[in-house]
């Protein structure tokens, strides 16, 4: 789909940005939030607080660390049950928050930046109907926004580790915009 604002005017609400980060990182071989010593996790958050969320939420688990100013951390107990844990978390806290969308960004794409962040949530307009997701190449990656209307939605689809791709990939609305320009959105979950 092209990247086209959805009608309507912006809504003059809080984006709340959150981490993924609370897993094992199994297939990497120790938690991706430990990454090049903690450079992975310096730039989800740089990306989502300089990108334009006005608060910034990291999910720990496996692992927990002092997390990088201006974000706060968000342990979640049941981290080993799957992403679905981590995400159901960030929503959860997100909607205390007030929050009229959602930005995920997952700790393992070290390259996604403020510009790549920006031009989601430009497109998203803080709305709370929207759903955008970030595409590099057509292939779907992160930041992904979630108006706050979608959110119970995401939280009864999510289980295991599915994340609110369960959500997402049933909706013919997603607006996907094109970020190659900006960066791979190469998942690094490998070594």
């Amino acid at each position: 789909m092209p990247t086209t604002p959805s009608e309507g005017p912006h809504d003059a609400g809080k984006v709340v940005g959150v981490v993924l980060a609370a897993g094992a990182g199994t297939r990497y071989g120790m938690p991706k939030v430990l990454a090049e010593q903690g450079e992975w996790l310096r730039s989800a958050v740089t990306a989502l607080a300089d990108g334009g969320c006005d608060e910034v939420v990291v999910t720990l688990g496996a692992a927990v660390v002092d997390v990088p100013a201006p974000a706060r951390a968000l342990v979640v107990p049941g981290w080993a049950d799957g992403l679905s844990e981590s995400v159901r978390s960030g929503l959860i806290e997100a909607r205390r928050a007030g929050c009229t969308g959602v930005a995920l960004l997952v700790v393992d794409v070290p390259d996604t930046n403020a510009a790549v962040v920006r031009r989601v949530l430009e497109v998203a307009g803080a709305r709370r109907s929207v759903l955008v997701r970030a595409v590099f190449g057509g292939r779907p990656g992160h930041p992904v926004y979630l108006g706050a209307d979608h959110l119970a939605g995401v939280l009864t689809t999510i289980a295991g580790d599915r994340g609110a791709g369960a959500y997402t990939d049933q909706r013919p609305d997603v607006v996907s915009v094109e970020c190659s320009d900006l960066a791979s959105g190469r998942d690094r979950g490998r070594r």
